[in-house]
């Protein structure tokens, strides 16, 4: 197989215009999953200094702040009213705040610049992935994640939102038809099809997923493969999956729950066995190192559940993982 593709000698990535611009936009939704906290992610993580280290990595940083959220059109009233277990769980209101999203995402990427949104549970994915594949169709997505966040409304076992959020993208079971997403269509956002995704750092999954996953033929790296291979080897296997001898714009969308919580441990669905505090940089070094970064989220950092310094190692991660995708090097 190739060896690592060199940066491009003039900028991060060939899909950001020069001077670097990153657009920082915050999403502080928590309405994907039932704990409280998770929206107040975005400040967390800008309050640990997220900014001055962009800056010191230079790059021209225009930070969005957090988006309005309660711009929802009367839609309260449907938290109120959610359905039954199994099946999906304030729809409305996720996939009108996802709308916001994808909107702000959509029109800083039409301007050349590096989309960095921080969540925000994961159903933010929704819009953060539907705003750069409007803006680049050609986009592939890496998946660093403990779950594969494909479930359907028909497979999901929870009725939570952020574990659902490809099926949307990839309009499994007609995904896109259920209210509050009509949106998507109605944007004429591309479909993502399985050749362009790859995950990274699995670990728990549901039967409905594993079933998607398996069927589509989408590249899956758990943490079995890393154990097998190495971190080294699936970040080769992805890059050469994705782009495959063609330059083409990458989403990274980061679930902190895929480091082990030993290291971050302030997220709301925690699983044992996870990456490494080195696994995880290694992951966003390898995608700077590409050249082809175009658009990330950083999720799920969650600053409610503290424990014993818990908080405070969880956001040092994520704003450490954050720079390093964008370009922080060792030398």
């Amino acid at each position: 197989m190739p060896g690592p593709r060199p940066l491009p000698p003039t900028t991060f990535s060939r899909y950001v215009t020069e001077p670097r611009k990153v657009a920082v936009i915050g999403a502080p939704l928590a309405d994907g999953q039932p704990l409280l906290g998770v929206d107040r992610g975005p400040t967390f993580i800008r309050n640990h200094g997220l900014v001055r280290r962009l800056k010191q990595d230079a790059w021209n940083v225009e930070d969005l702040g957090d988006l309005d959220f309660e711009r929802r059109s009367g839609l309260q009233s449907a938290v109120a009213t959610d359905a039954a277990h199994g099946s999906p769980k304030r729809a409305e209101l996720v996939g009108h705040a996802n709308r916001i999203l994808y909107e702000a995402a959509h029109a800083h990427a039409e301007q050349g610049k590096l989309v960095l949104t921080l969540g925000g549970d994961h159903s933010i994915g929704v819009g953060s992935v539907a705003g750069a594949l409007k803006a680049r169709p050609e986009t592939a997505v890496i998946w660093v994640d403990a779950h594969a966040d494909i479930n359907s409304p028909r497979t999901s076992q929870t009725g939570h939102l952020h574990g659902m959020v490809l099926s949307f993208l990839m309009n499994l079971d007609k995904a896109r038809a259920m209210q509050g997403f009509h949106w998507l269509d109605e944007e004429k956002v591309p479909v993502l099809p399985p050749t362009r995704l790859a995950y990274v750092g699995l670990r728990d999954l549901d039967a409905g997923e594993k079933a998607f996953i398996r069927s589509l033929g989408i590249k899956a790296y758990s943490m079995h493969e890393v154990d097998k291979h190495g971190i080294g080897k699936v970040m080769e296997m992805v890059l050469d999956h994705l782009l495959d001898r063609t330059e083409r714009p990458v989403h990274l969308s980061f679930d902190i729950d895929a480091v082990d919580p030993l290291y971050a441990p302030s997220t709301g669905t925690r699983v044992a066995g996870g990456l490494s505090y080195r696994e995880a940089y290694y992951i966003c070094e390898e995608v700077a190192h590409s050249g082809c970064l175009a658009s990330m989220d950083l999720v799920e950092v969650n600053p409610s559940l503290m424990m014993a310094g818990g908080d405070e190692r969880t956001v040092d991660m994520a704003a450490g993982l954050i720079s390093s995708a964008l370009g922080n090097s060792i030398i």
